[in-house]
């Protein structure tokens, strides 16, 4: 009995065993079994997650690319739309535009006769392509200040101030506010002069150069001071004139513009051939091909670029006189290079600088500015 109680307990505790032994490996296997199939939910999350994300990166990136393009697309365009067909022409030339033709109301059309614009497309202003009401409005209601500057050292003022301020205060931009800068050697010789409302004079007194050819060059750097020190604090543009004309008419806001330049009158209509540019390989001014002859009785623009011409041709000039070399026509050489170099954005016809001694006006409409009556020999100082 004891010995059957015995294999009964045996049995009983072998079977206990057994059980709790079931018991204990069940919970491990099913413990293992959730662990890997966290884990394959888990990478499989991870996959998912990252997968998803590297397509949004991608997303992400192409969408950069794409806005990237259309940016650079639109900034070519915008480029393109302010540059001509020809300025790629002229490119290869040694001199390229600023800017193309803004003057959308100009009837170039007006005058068939005459070239009314330029290659690079900037408008050569002749009486009868303009609306002068509107480009007054315009000048108006922008506020336009104008700063001229004129030189009358020794004799000259004597001669010819008198007249070109007077005739100025009648026909120069008219409606506009107006400051003549006088440079004399002789300031208590100035003439008296009636000036309208918004139009003021100062005299600013330079130095006698023993030569009239210093006087001409050395004014480039003058101009290019006082517009650095006043002009460019008060006045939107510059006109630079010679003191030996007369204003006869209308010389008015249609001549504003970026960079402008005078057509020669005596050379407005004849070959390249004949213009009288420096030839000489040792000047600065030195030029074999070129647009125009342009006069240097008159050049104007916004102060930036008038400074910008006043510096490049004071610099040349100076380099010049190192290497004693001296321009053809001095200042106006020079000025003829730099607007071969730099493009004017705005060309003024011979109406606005006129010679009476030339015959031949069959294209010349109107005379705005005539040449003033020249006594070189009585008047140039050397």
């Amino acid at each position: 009995m004891s010995s059957s109680r015995c294999k009964s307990t045996q049995s009983t505790q072998s079977t206990q065993s057994t059980q709790s032994t079931q018991s204990t490996h069940r919970p491990a296997a099913t413990f293992t079994s959730c662990k890997s199939l966290c884990a394959v939910k888990i990478m499989k999350r991870t996959f998912l997650t990252v997968g998803s994300g590297l397509k949004e990166r991608s997303i992400a990136i192409i969408s950069c690319l794409i806005l990237l393009v259309v940016i650079l697309t639109c900034l070519y365009l915008r480029i393109l739309m302010n540059i001509s067909p020809v300025d790629y022409l002229l490119a290869a030339t040694e001199g390229s535009p600023r800017q193309s033709i803004t003057d959308d109301r100009l009837n170039f059309g007006a005058r068939p006769q005459v070239q009314t614009r330029t290659l690079w497309e900037a408008p050569i202003i002749w009486e009868g392509t303009f609306d002068a009401d509107l480009y007054d409005r315009t000048h108006i209601r922008n506020q336009s200040s104008v700063a001229l500057t004129v030189f009358a050292v020794g004799r000259y003022l004597d001669a010819y101030l008198k007249t070109f301020l007077t005739s100025a205060e009648k026909h120069f931009m008219s409606g506009l506010r107006v400051t003549y800068y006088v440079f004399t050697d002789l300031p208590d010789r100035m003439p008296v002069v009636e000036l309208a409302p918004r139009r003021s004079l100062k005299v600013i007194q330079v130095a006698k150069h023993s030569r009239w050819q210093d006087i001409s060059m050395m004014r480039m750097d003058a101009i290019s001071k006082v517009i650095d020190a006043e002009i460019r604090h008060h006045f939107t543009y510059v006109f630079c004139f010679d003191v030996d004309q007369e204003f006869t008419g209308r010389f008015g806001s249609e001549a504003l513009g970026d960079s402008v330049a005078q057509l020669h009158a005596w050379y407005y209509n004849r070959p390249q051939s004949a213009f009288t540019y420096d030839r000489n390989p040792e000047s600065e001014a030195f030029m074999d091909a070129g647009d125009y002859y342009y006069h240097a009785a008159i050049f104007g623009g916004v102060w930036e670029k008038v400074k910008d011409l006043a510096d490049h041709c004071f610099l040349k000039i100076m380099e010049d006189k190192l290497n004693n070399v001296e321009a053809l026509w001095h200042d106006e050489s020079h000025l003829n290079k730099y607007f071969w170099l730099h493009k004017p954005s705005r060309l003024l016809s011979p109406e606005y600088c006129w010679d009476p001694h030339i015959q031949d006006k069959r294209d010349i409409n109107v005379t705005r500015l005539m040449w003033a009556e020249k006594h070189y020999d009585s008047l140039r100082t050397g």
